[in-house]
């Protein structure tokens, strides 16, 4: 009716690999999270890095506050952005986040 204790002891040396088995989808996981979101988003923050270092006067752009304008003055922190004739805003370098091509704005 019950297993014999012999038998049952017998069993223990393959825990080890059911171990390894059972950590295996937990492993698999972190893997694809790396490789579907970390690594995209690593990506990105660089690719937004060079924009900002590369921004230049004349340069037109978008904010991420919604605003679009031409480069007038660059600071290491803050970038001077006039959004229409005679008015000029000053933002923070990193509130860029768009180059837009030149002539989009009229």
């Amino acid at each position: 009716m019950f297993i014999s204790s012999a038998y049952a002891q017998s069993l223990g040396g393959g825990d080890m690999q059911s171990s390894l088995m059972s950590m295996l989808p937990l492993v698999l996981m972190f893997v694809v999270l790396y490789f579907v979101m970390i690594r995209p988003q690593m990506k990105r923050q660089k690719e937004h890095r060079t924009m900002i270092e590369a921004l230049a006067k004349g340069d037109e752009v978008a904010t991420a506050g919604g605003l679009l304008g031409k480069v007038t003055k660059l600071g290491d922190v803050y970038v001077g952005v006039e959004i229409a004739n005679g008015v000029e805003v000053q933002l923070q370098r990193s509130a860029v986040v768009q180059v837009l091509p030149k002539g989009s704005i009229k």
